[in-house]
C-alpha cells in the first residue's frame, strides 16, 4: 500500500505512522485523513504487528485541522453546510476511535506542536511521550469551535475537569515541562532519541499476550463509564476466551514444564 501523505513502516513487529506533511506542520486534510485511516485499518488487522508509534514529520506533530479545508467548507452553500460539516465529522470521529480502540498499544511520540485536533489525536492513544519541544494546545477556541476529536472526553480524564476546561476555554500552549507535571504526557525525553525510545516502549508493552492486551484494553476504555458489577462481567468473559487461548496453553505448560525439571 502506497501513502504520501504518511508513512508506515514496520520492524520487529512495531508499525510506526508518520505524519508526512512537514512543510504545513502536519495540518490533518482530508487526503491524508483517509490515508492515515488506511493504515490504522492495516495496522489493527495485521496480527503480526503488535504495537503502534506514531508521530510526525519535520517540526510538527499535528498542527490541526487543515485551514484550506476550513476555507472550503465556508464556501459551499449555505444549504450544505450543516451536511457537510455532520459528513467530516462522522470521519474524524472514525479516525479518532480506530485510534482509541486499536486492539495493541498505541503511543504518541510527539516531537513538536500538537494543536487542536493534533493534541485530540496524542490523547487518543494510549500513551503519550514528548520531546523537549514538544507542546500541546486546545487551540479549537481561536477558530471559534470546540474540540472536535475527542478532547472533551480524553482531556478530563487525563487532567482533571476543572483544568481541562480551562485548557479548552483559554486555547494556551502548554509546553513539554508543564505537560509532565499535569499528566498530559507520561514521558520525556530527548528529541533525538525520541522515536527510537518511543519504539522500545512500544516493545515493552506488546511483550504479553496480545489476546490478553486486546482485551484487557477494551475493558479499561470503557471502565469509568461502567459500574463494577459491569466491569465485572466483562471481565469474567474476556477471561473465558483467554483461557481457550494459545498464549495461555502455551505459558501454563512451559511454567509447568520448568516447575517439573527443578523437582
Amino acid at each position: 500500500m502506497t501513502f504520501s501523505l504518511i508513512d508506515l513502516q514496520l520492524q520487529a513487529g512495531i508499525a510506526t505512522i508518520t505524519f508526512n506533511r512537514p512543510d504545513k506542520r502536519n495540518a490533518m486534510s482530508d487526503e491524508m485523513r483517509s490515508e492515515f485511516i488506511d493504515a490504522l485499518e492495516r495496522v489493527a488487522a495485521d496480527k503480526a504487528i503488535r504495537a503502534l508509534v506514531l508521530t510526525g514529520a519535520g517540526k510538527g506533530f499535528c498542527a490541526g485541522g487543515d485551514i484550506a479545508g476550513m476555507e472550503r467548507r465556508m464556501k459551499a452553500p449555505a444549504g450544505e453546510v450543516g451536511f457537510n460539516g455532520w459528513h467530516r465529522q462522522q470521519r474524524v470521529h472514525h479516525t479518532q476511535a480506530l485510534l482509541h480502540t486499536m486492539p495493541k498499544p498505541v503511543i504518541a511520540a510527539v516531537n513538536g506542536a500538537a494543536s487542536g485536533l493534533g493534541a485530540d489525536t496524542a490523547l487518543a492513544c494510549d500513551f503519550i511521550i514528548a520531546s523537549e519541544w514538544a507542546s500541546l494546545s486546545w487551540s479549537y477556541i481561536h477558530r471559534g469551535i470546540i474540540p472536535d476529536g475527542g478532547g472533551m472526553y480524553f482531556l478530563p480524564r487525563r487532567v482533571g475537569l476543572p483544568k481541562a476546561k480551562e485548557l479548552i476555554f483559554t486555547g494556551r500552549k502548554v509546553d513539554a515541562e508543564e505537560a509532565l507535571a499535569l499528566g498530559l504526557i507520561d514521558r520525556k525525553t530527548s528529541a533525538d532519541t525520541l522515536v527510537a525510545d518511543a519504539q522500545a516502549w512500544a516493545a515493552e508493552l506488546s511483550q504479553g499476550s496480545s489476546t490478553a492486551l486486546a482485551l484487557g484494553k477494551t475493558i479499561l476504555n470503557q471502565s469509568f463509564e461502567l459500574s463494577a458489577q459491569q466491569v465485572f462481567a466483562q471481565g469474567s468473559q474476556a477471561q473465558g476466551i483467554c483461557y481457550t487461548s494459545t498464549e495461555h496453553r502455551e505459558s501454563v505448560m512451559a511454567f509447568l514444564t520448568k516447575s517439573a525439571a527443578k523437582e
